[in-house]
């Protein structure tokens, strides 16, 4: 089940953000976050566990997805799509969506493009001394 984040949830966005940047916690305060009103932070609850969350920002046309993460034992059953697909259902008609994904992310990469997402630059050194490409879909 996909619902918005709870102050509950924050110790496992957290310990799940982890993966994505060993400093996860330190970079993002969830009560901050959740205040304002251009992010949005989303869980997908399994079980009663948060197994993945999504967190993009949204400032009038431009969307950013920040952060995407689900659960290595909970990857493969299609939860990262439903999170993808509840942000793009959210969003109004002609929305531009942004992301950056390490060049070397080919799993990522070919996922993104899965919802139509095209590679449109790239953030020379973005992740330490690796690439990022840039991509956009239009909602």
């Amino acid at each position: 089940m996909i619902r918005e984040v709870l102050e509950k949830d924050f110790e496992s966005v957290y310990e799940l953000g982890m993966n994505l940047h060993a400093n996860y916690k330190i970079i993002n305060n969830l009560k901050e976050i959740m205040r304002d009103n251009l992010n949005y932070l989303y869980v997908y609850e399994k079980d009663g566990l948060v197994v993945g969350f999504i967190h993009y920002t949204k400032l009038y046309n431009s969307v950013d997805l920040v952060d995407i993460f689900v659960k290595e034992e909970f990857r493969n059953q299609g939860i990262g799509m439903l999170l993808i697909d509840y942000m793009i259902t959210s969003l109004e008609p002609n929305d531009m969506v942004y992301l950056e994904v390490n060049v070397k992310n080919k799993k990522a990469i070919r996922f993104y493009q899965k919802f139509g997402f095209k590679i449109i630059n790239i953030r020379k050194n973005y992740y330490g001394i690796d690439n990022a490409y840039v991509m956009e879909r239009v909602v």
